[in-house]
């Protein structure tokens, strides 16, 4: 059964940063940002949607991800520079009492937003989100394809688990294979003070 929780790491938001030399603002996202995010899911690549669970291009799948923040199953927060919104971060749980310690972290950025950290800093979001919400392991799932976020995963701690074949179809009907990698809450964040990384 899913946690009805909302994560303690919310206090600190609305939140200003600076990656790079580019500000952002971070906040949760709430029911009257529903238009946001279609309107950013309608920007980005074909490809860019492929995990996505939720088809967030059309209203349906928007209004199924507010349901699952209104029932407290998925906590996201938004990433905002001038121009509008940039990325979000996103935690699923899951509604299986055997994997409640489990959760789906699911981040996704403008073309504008990548190459410069700003991937990493949500990620660590997620993580925050994760350790709020008593979860211990964190799931992420791409096309094997996607060489540029396996690279930062990995170079984060997850470890690939498994490779489902033919998993995703995309809307040209092509087939692909879905990779799923995994990280310990705790591991992520020992791994980080390792380095010397409290931020």
């Amino acid at each position: 059964m899913v946690k009805s929780k909302a994560p303690v790491v919310a206090k600190q938001y609305p939140m200003k940063v600076t990656v790079g030399e580019q500000a952002y603002t971070l906040r949760q996202m709430t029911e009257a940002d529903g238009p946001l995010l279609q309107d950013f899911a309608l920007k980005l690549a074909p490809h860019d949607l492929l995990f996505m669970r939720r088809d967030i291009t059309k209203i349906e799948g928007v209004n199924r991800w507010l349901d699952a923040i209104r029932r407290g199953a998925m906590h996201t927060v938004l990433c905002e520079d001038k121009v509008g919104l940039v990325g979000y971060s996103s935690i699923h749980l899951t509604e299986l009492d055997w994997s409640a310690h489990v959760a789906d972290l699911r981040v996704q950025l403008a073309e504008r937003a990548r190459g410069a950290g700003l991937g990493r800093f949500m990620i660590r979001e997620a993580f925050n989100m994760a350790l709020s919400l008593d979860i211990e392991k964190v799931i992420a799932r791409m096309t094997p394809d996607q060489t540029g976020a396996r690279g930062l995963f990995q170079e984060l701690g997850f470890q690939p688990e498994a490779l489902l074949k033919d998993e995703v179809r995309d809307r040209a009907g092509e087939y692909h294979d879905l990779l799923i990698m995994a990280c310990n809450v705790e591991t992520f964040f020992a791994q980080r003070q390792a380095f010397g990384v409290t931020e």
